[in-house]
């Protein structure tokens, strides 16, 4: 499982010009999924996330995390992250779980980021999305389990 994570001021993801998800302080996190990816690499990434000390304090030092700052979420299951660019110029993404493994695993994620108190929301899963991160910092995070 792999994780790129971005402190934002807001997020926002449309779907055919339509807002399906929006949030203001907090996170986005382009979630991509491998074949053997499931409840225990999920488990993993949440409670670290969650608790992961990113936000800013008083004094403006990174002592904060989004469960403290009260900040929520947004998952966009993202393929591409498990793009394999070493040979040719086309990526080839067959290390990426196929879609029918990677949904259920994606909706765990967001199940269990929201047990942990973070609002969470989500792009539309196989869609083509348009993105918008307002990265405040920046600051852009890899995780992997």
């Amino acid at each position: 499982m792999r994780v790129v994570l971005q402190r934002v001021v807001r997020g926002r993801v449309l779907v055919e010009g339509c807002t399906v998800a929006e949030i203001g302080l907090g996170v986005v996190i382009l979630l991509g999924i491998g074949p053997d990816d499931g409840e225990e690499q999920a488990r993993y990434l949440v409670e670290k996330i969650a608790n992961l000390r990113i936000f800013e304090d008083e004094q403006g030092k990174m002592n904060r995390s989004l469960q403290e700052v009260g900040g929520a979420a947004i998952v966009v299951s993202q393929f591409t992250l498990y793009a394999d660019t070493r040979k040719g110029r086309r990526p080839s993404f067959t290390e990426a779980a196929l879609p029918q493994v990677a949904r259920p695993v994606v909706d765990r994620f967001v199940e269990l980021l929201n047990t942990q108190g973070v609002p969470t929301q989500t792009g539309e899963f196989g869609e083509h999305m348009l993105v918008e991160i307002d990265n405040d910092g920046p600051v852009t995070i890899w995780l992997e389990r």
